[in-house]
């Protein structure tokens, strides 16, 4: 309900024009039945805005327009009535007969004033509702003809009794619950006894909009009447009741809170006073710890004003509890403390060793890096990068290399990483703030000087919270790296006694910037006599302890491993090696505990009973005096294979078809070698129309291996040369380099591995760019035994040395 008022303000000026404000029921002349003749037959009409004027209300009107002011005027001047109607349309400035509603109020002038702006403020009382019957004129008022409208008795008294009964007990209640509206306004309601008059004092107050007031006053029936009034009142009774459930539930968690803050402050002093203070003993033991920490002056200064401000706060307040953590962080973190390196080089290599084979470059790098600190005293830690393909041992090599150097040993996975804080931290202002995960990871090792290792830092994403691999860029150069800004902790981080390594499988997906700041060294993938020395060495080993079995009750012939190696595995790394020699362990587990055997030899011929059916079948050289077919090397991700090019004739127009999955630059490097051919078809004893008037068909195996590469530039210069001459290629003879329109053969990568395979595959010579020779002397002798490697520098020497 709107709030009621008691006595009238005649000096406000806050209501709009022709609105009625502050409605109360009159005191006087109480019945609204009127007589007839007591109205004059032509009645000014007044025009109200945002309000509805209803019998027996007493209310205030601020009149602004200039057609109101001369209504009034009129009424004021000879018998005071004035016939009241709202308007449909609140906009119109000017409203006819057609823009009012035809049921409004008889209201007498009970006094006017005159305000200092020119408008005039007239106390109106509704007498009884009317019926406007036609206006008589519209200037310069609005006047007309009016006839009285009574109200129609209730048919059943005792309904309505009762339901005017259940008005006034919920308008009560609405008073009750409104805290605007004065206690006085109950009163009034008791003291009302005419219905109707209840009814109209009611609506009058209903916060409802126009219309329905409108309905409202329109009703005739008092019984339809009283019910539209319950109805309009009971809903916002409901929404009062709702309020005041809300107020009261937020008023009882305030006291709550307050409750709380005060026990807690009583507890506090008592506490004081008894000399238990558990906030004091914390910043006491934050105080102590502090003494014994060694670290830069620049933490301490910055520990101390920080220690301050937590004395100085209230504990009950949340940044309390956030600057305590802050300050537990700085105690936590390894400022100065540094673990002692080992300088016996003899000792570190023998770990080295026995942890991993092979490797070489990777353990040279490691032993110079400490003859250097151990002569100097200090030196920079190297940022590594080892680059290579899955399971070599990138990861476990950085663990060897702590344990070898006597550090800590921490590792950093940045595989997937999108958001530039987990590298330096949050700001401690925001909430649940803490350090990147370098400071963590320090802080986890207690030591700051631990073997870090970062891996798959090829892996690294980006996304709208930034780029880590940005933020990385301090972090891996040893000349940014000493001063390293962790955001939570504001202060820099000397991460230069730090000793990273990286790892990645994929070099081109790492950003350039941060490429340029480490030391790169590329492993490549394991030949099978290095797999077979693992094996022997490490993986057996490892998982016949995994198994609970003992040296004595299983044996592994060397025959057996290499079959696995060939026949069940397809890898660079040893990862699939190791599960497989887990599958062998288990079955000898299986025979021993069911008692079948108490030593179990695993022999190649158990292999796929255990194992299943060989998945890789390596296709073995076959000698062709075929012309047309050469045999290619090809570096793949599992190791070097040999790659067969074949090269057919068919009667045409010169055409070149190439069908095999081949890659652009494995078709490009066909074209090139057809278009050498036919340039110097003459020095080769090449016919040409054999050239004009045949198509070539150049196909490499297994179709279903996508294949691409500039390395099988001479193998296909020897397959055409070959078809058009008639002249097998020699056998036993692999190849693999890049050739050029000006005929010279350029160097290819991935020499380890194909030598690897073209030995593995039986052939007795390989050709190579001369330019690759730098890479056959970095390879140990032993792979290289009963390998003949022939070096050229030009596409002739090449077809020289291919044809038989």
């Amino acid at each position: 309900m709107s709030q009621p008022k008691i006595s009238i303000n005649m000096d406000n000026r806050g209501f709009d024009d022709d609105q009625d404000l502050f409605p109360f029921i009159g005191t006087e002349e109480g019945d609204e039945e009127m007589n007839a003749a007591e109205v004059p037959t032509i009645v000014p009409v007044l025009a109200l805005r945002n309000s509805i004027l209803f019998p027996t209300i007493v209310i205030p009107i601020n009149i602004g327009r200039d057609q109101s002011i001369k209504a009034i005027n009129k009424a004021q001047e000879t018998d005071k009535w004035v016939a009241v109607f709202s308007q449909r349309d609140l906009k119109e400035e000017n409203p006819s007969g057609d823009d009012l509603y035809e049921v409004g109020t008889l209201a007498r002038i009970l006094k006017m004033l005159r305000m200092p702006d020119g408008s005039l403020t007239a106390v109106l009382r509704g007498r009884q509702r009317i019926r406007r019957k036609a206006l008589t004129q519209t200037e310069p008022f609005l006047a007309g003809e009016v006839e009285l409208l009574n109200y129609i008795p209730p048919t059943d008294p005792l309904t309505f009794q009762a339901t005017i009964d259940s008005v006034r007990h919920s308008a009560g209640r609405a008073v009750e619950l409104s805290p605007n509206i004065p206690t006085e306004a109950k009163m009034m309601l008791d003291n009302i006894d005419m219905p109707s008059h209840l009814l109209n004092f009611i609506s009058s107050n209903l916060n409802a909009e126009m219309n329905v007031k409108q309905e409202i006053l329109e009703t005739a029936d008092l019984g339809t009447k009283a019910n539209r009034v319950l109805t309009q009142l009971q809903q916002e009774l409901h929404i009062l009741e709702i309020r005041d459930q809300i107020e009261n539930k937020t008023r009882g968690d305030i006291e709550e809170q307050q409750r709380q803050y005060f026990l807690n402050q009583q507890m506090k002093a008592i506490q004081e006073e008894l000399g238990d203070n558990p906030n004091r003993e914390a910043v006491e033991q934050l105080e102590k710890r502090a003494l014994e920490k060694q670290w830069p002056e620049e933490v301490e200064k910055v520990f101390t004003r920080e220690i301050t401000r937590l004395k100085r706060m209230n504990p009950q307040v949340a940044e309390y509890s956030v600057q305590l953590s802050y300050l537990e962080m700085l105690l936590d973190l390894p400022w100065q403390d540094y673990t002692e390196d080992n300088f016996n080089l003899k000792a570190v290599a023998k770990v080295l060793d026995e942890d991993h084979y092979g490797l070489e470059k990777v353990k040279d790098r490691i032993l110079s890096h400490l003859a250097v600190l151990k002569l100097k005293g200090d030196m920079k830690a190297p940022i590594l990068l080892l680059l290579g393909p899955p399971g070599v041992g990138k990861t476990s090599l950085g663990k060897s290399v702590a344990e070898a150097l006597g550090r800590k040993y921490v590792r950093m996975s940045l595989g997937g990483l999108h958001d530039e804080s987990e590298i330096r931290g949050h700001r401690k202002t925001y909430i649940g703030a803490m350090p990147g995960r370098i400071v963590q990871s320090l802080k986890k090792v207690g030591s700051a000087n631990p073997v870090f290792i970062l891996d798959e830092i090829d892996k690294v994403g980006q996304s709208h919270r930034g780029d880590p691999s940005s933020a990385l860029l301090e972090v891996l150069d040893p000349e940014q790296n000493t001063t390293f800004h962790d955001n939570y902790l504001d202060l820099d981080v000397d991460l230069s006694k730090v000793m990273f390594i990286a790892t990645a499988n994929n070099f081109s997906a790492i950003q350039p910037a941060l490429r340029d700041r480490m030391e790169i060294i590329n492993l490549s993938g394991y030949s099978a006599e290095e797999k077979l020395e693992i094996a022997k060495r490490h993986l057996v080993p490892r998982q016949r302890k995994d198994h609970g079995i003992k040296a004595k009750q299983v044996k592994i012939p060397v025959a057996t491993l290499k079959a696995v190696i060939s026949g069940y595995t397809r890898e660079s790394g040893v990862r699939s090696l190791n599960r497989q020699v887990g599958g062998l362990m288990r079955y000898a587990a299986k025979q021993i505990a069911m008692e079948n055997a108490e030593k179990v030899e695993i022999k190649p011929e158990l292999l796929e009973e255990i194992l299943g059916p060989v998945k890789f079948e390596r296709e073995p050289y076959r000698v062709g005096k075929l012309p047309g077919i050469a045999v290619g090397l090809a570096w793949t991700q599992v190791g070097g294979e040999i790659l067969y090019v074949e090269a057919s004739l068919s009667p045409g127009k010169g055409g070149l078809t190439q069908t095999g999955n081949l890659g652009q630059v494995m078709k490009e490097s066909a074209i090139t070698a057809r278009s050498f051919l036919k340039a110097n078809a003459e020095e080769f004893d090449i016919d040409m129309d054999r050239i004009k008037e045949n198509d070539i068909h150049i196909h490499v195996p297994e179709g279903a291996t996508p294949k691409d590469g500039p390395s099988a530039g001479i193998t296909m210069l020897s397959a055409m040369a070959s078809a058009y001459t008639g002249r097998p290629i020699k056998p036993y003879l692999a190849m693999s380099g890049e050739i050029t329109l000006r005929g010279r053969v350029l160097p290819v990568g991935g020499i380890k591995e194909k030598l690897l395979a073209s030995r593995r595959a039986g052939m007795k010579t390989v050709m190579l760019s001369r330019k690759n020779e730098k890479n056959v002397r970095e390879i140990e002798e032993r792979y290289l035994k009963g390998l003949k490697i022939h070096y050229v520098d030009t596409m002739r020497e090449v077809l020289e040395f291919a044809l038989s």
